[in-house]
């Protein structure tokens, strides 16, 4: 039975007392029926007669989302199974619904066993309708009316920021980025958010300015309804800014968070495209009073950074660690020099120092070390998490992020290896959506992975943020912030200690351990619903590692999936790969949700980066995992060939599994592994450099099947793909899965990884496990539509 799932007693069990997003499965539902006349379907809109949701998790409203293609064969028709709509099973898919077809009109068929249809009479000026029609023959209100689509895609136009110079003279242009959905308006169709990202974007780790970022709010049809500039003051990557889009507060409207910083603003627009007002957010009091501005800019230049080394120096007798004996008292001894100086240091000295520093000590630690260069980060002033309206951009709220960046990463790392990198370890955010009560949506917000790792919870009850918990694993001691090995080191925290090195370059989103409540899966630690460690994953090192026989973390990765992998296993399973080379157990493992233990894996003495699962040989039971070569779910090497590893995507009629491929300057494709293209996206791009990412895999309408969304090569529309294969599979949209919804909701964080259902979805899928989600949606009660 799936997670979460209760089987009802009777048929008259029409409370139906469930958790999370489970509801309960095909075969639960199709014994109670036949016990109970259909008892189930008059329980499906029962709730919900005084305000009042019981245990059911809040999904949101939406329509048929029927969208129309012209194909060879004719027109191919694609719409929504609601979430709700479902109640039964058979060997094709879930039961309880039907759909009349329409075309100009008229009735031209019933569908009962999917939601696509092939209308090999229908034109290029059709017009098409849907209609539910329940058990009882009563039809619903129809669908909106679309006309085909001219090709297997749509166009989103999109305005595109002017190009501009950095302060060095440097010159950058914008393509679109990462983007998300999101109902800002209570219609029951998406929004469309698109991240802009200069072209000097930079990872955290490298030197120099950049753009500033930018998201904008589009909808279908490509009107701007605002644009937000995140200022001078947050750096462009894909590290530094990670959109939310959702319904926090439950009033059937998305609201849009992120963090953000003085110089921060927002411009609305008409319908013509033309901007109508700008206002920034709103400084807090404290920052206020003590004279933060808007024109502030934080941004540093290598003249700024050396001063910044030289006060650094000038106050290194009052550091904390310092003055607790931690740190050696003299930088000459962190540098292992000579002592020659007086402290309180002179600025003559602190100067000395930094030069020392600078030119001699850091270039002999790494070639690497370029620190006269470094320029454009911000290593201090204010940061803030903002709420803005979905449907406006009006700012709702903004309070300072938490935990602040405290320095410019000294106690973090960032100086302690040979690759001395400022600004690296401490600006490593990432952010998610997790129902960490099993009902209503919460926003996380994290900072660091590699040593000190942080994360907050937050609620917005539409006026104001309220912090459930804070996740602080503290410090990793260090003898020597210029000299010592930061990783694999508890946190000072009691609570939290060991959960530092763990983290990934994304966190997933899922109940593993069975009582309703979503966990944060934190790369190779899970953090319970309540904000406590479920457990921090160890294991023990090879004899071919670098440290035999000792127990040591799995470790930080690239690649994470939670999925339900090996359907045989109870509950979800994890597959990462590892970068931790010779000091870690594995660079690949797979292991149990619930408990963190590994049910294999592979030591690789390398940094492993890259890693996915899926069903791409459906004669294997359960999902393939591949990192290094392609592995049965129950860990049976298939082969050293494996499919590529930039994003999955479920494209095709069976089920099955394909890869997007093309990086860079490479035309996207899709590729299934054993039929080889079935796309080529023509005249688009991938986002993220080598990593390859669409804009978004989601399903954004039509049927279960997933779309992909890239932008055009000239970042003038977002271009959306819809797989035209018919299907004869019926299952209700994926965003009915509370699961799969909010890592569509956080899969533009960090590295881009797809998102997975909360039960098994494969070529051998058993519809009778399948879970039927028990939810309600915002202002019209539970199910609505």
């Amino acid at each position: 039975m799936p997670l979460g799932a209760k089987v009802l007693s009777s048929a008259l069990s029409l409370a139906l007392i469930l958790i999370g997003n489970a509801g309960i499965s095909g075969a639960d539902a199709s014994q109670s029926q036949s016990q109970g006349n259909g008892a189930m379907e008059v329980d499906m809109y029962a709730k919900d007669k005084g305000g009042s949701h019981g245990k059911d998790i809040q999904l949101e409203k939406l329509d048929r989302g029927l969208v129309a293609a012209s194909t060879s064969e004719g027109v191919f028709l694609s719409w929504r199974l609601l979430g709700d709509e479902a109640t039964g099973y058979n060997d094709k898919g879930l039961t309880g619904t039907d759909f009349n077809v329409y075309r100009n009109g008229k009735k031209i068929a019933t569908v009962t066993d999917s939601t696509n249809y092939v209308d090999n009479s229908g034109k290029t000026s059709s017009r098409y309708e849907v209609a539910a029609v329940n058990s009882k023959g009563k039809e619903s209100k129809r669908s909106a009316s679309v006309k085909p689509w001219a090709n297997g895609y749509v166009d989103i136009p999109l305005q595109k920021p002017a190009d501009g110079v950095t302060p060095v003279g440097e010159a950058y242009t914008y393509s679109a980025n990462d983007m998300s959905v999101g109902d800002v308006d209570g219609d029951g169709q998406y929004e469309f958010f698109v991240k802009w990202d200069p072209s000097n974007a930079k990872d955290v780790s490298q030197k120099g300015y950049t753009g500033n970022t930018y998201v904008d709010c589009y909808t279908l049809d490509g009107q701007l309804l605002y644009r937000i500039d995140l200022g001078v003051n947050i750096r462009a990557g894909a590290h530094y800014t990670q959109m939310l889009v959702y319904d926090f507060d439950g009033d059937g409207k998305a609201e849009l968070m992120f963090k953000t910083a003085p110089a921060t603003q927002i411009i609305k627009y008409n319908k013509k495209g033309k901007p109508t007002s700008q206002k920034y957010i709103t400084l807090p009091k404290e920052d206020r009073k003590a004279g933060v501005t808007h024109q502030d800019d934080y941004r540093l230049s290598a003249e700024g950074y050396y001063d910044h080394v030289v006060d650094m120096f000038r106050n290194w007798h009052k550091h904390e660690e310092v003055v607790k004996g931690n740190w050696p008292a003299t930088l000459e001894e962190a540098f292992g020099i000579e002592k020659k100086y007086n402290y309180p240091l002179s600025q003559q000295d602190a100067e000395s120092l930094a030069d020392y520093f600078i030119d001699i000590y850091a270039p002999q630690r790494s070639a690497r070390n370029e620190l006269r260069k470094f320029e454009g980060f911000i290593v201090d002033g204010p940061e803030y998490i903002t709420v803005f309206e979905g449907k406006s951009g009006k700012e709702l709220q903004t309070v300072p992020y938490e935990p602040e960046r405290h320095d410019d990463g000294l106690m973090w790392g960032d100086y302690a290896m040979a690759r001395i990198e400022p600004a690296n370890r401490v600006d490593r955010f990432l952010a998610g959506v997790a129902y960490l009560d099993g009902k209503k949506p919460s926003a996380i917000f994290a900072r660091g992975y590699y040593t000190r790792s942080t994360m907050a919870a937050y609620n917005w009850d539409g006026k104001k943020l309220k912090k459930e918990w804070m996740v602080d694993s503290g410090w990793t001691p260090m003898k020597n912030p210029f000299n010592d090995g930061p990783h694999g080191v508890d946190g000072t925290d009691t609570q939290y200690g060991s959960i530092t090195t763990q983290g990934a370059h994304y966190f997933s989103v899922a109940d593993v351990d069975g009582d309703g409540k979503q966990e944060i899966i934190y790369g190779s630690a899970t953090i319970d619903h309540d904000g406590s460690v479920l457990y921090s994953s160890t294991d023990v090192m090879p004899p071919e590692s670098a440290a035999p026989g000792t127990i040591a973390r799995l470790g930080h990765g690239d690649a994470l999936h939670v999925a339900d992998i090996d359907p045989d296993r109870p509950g979800l399973e994890i597959f990462m790969v590892h970068e931790g080379g010779p000091w870690a157990p594995y660079g690949y493992s797979l292991r149990d949700a619930k408990t963190g233990e590994v049910i294999y894996g592979g030591y690789t003495g390398k940094d492993t980066g890259r890693g996915m699962v899926g069903d791409v040989d459906p004669t294997r039971r359960g999902l393939e995992t591949w990192a290094v070569g392609l592995w049965t779910a129950q860990g049976e090497k298939i082969s050293d060939q494996a499919p590529g590893t930039n994003m999955s995507i479920r494209w095709a009629a069976d089920m099955t599994t394909q890869i997007v491929d093309g990086a860079i300057d490479v035309t996207p494709t899709i590729k299934d592994w054993t039929r080889g293209t079935v796309l080529t996206a023509t005249g688009t791009l991938t986002n993220n450099h080598t990593k390859g990412t669409p804009s978004l895999v989601a399903d954004v309408f039509g049927d279960w099947r997933e779309e992909m969304l890239v932008r055009t090569a000239d970042s003038s529309a977002i271009r959306i793909y819809l797989s035209t294969e018919k299907t004869n599979r019926k299952l209700y949209t994926l965003m009915h899965d509370a699961m799969y919804r909010v890592g569509i909701a956080g899969q533009n964080s960090g590295y881009n990884q797809p998102s997975y259902p909360s039960f098994y979805m494969a070529s051998d899928i058993d519809w009778s496990k399948v879970t039927l989600p028990n939810f309600y949606t915002p202002g019209k009660g539970k199910g609505a539509k």
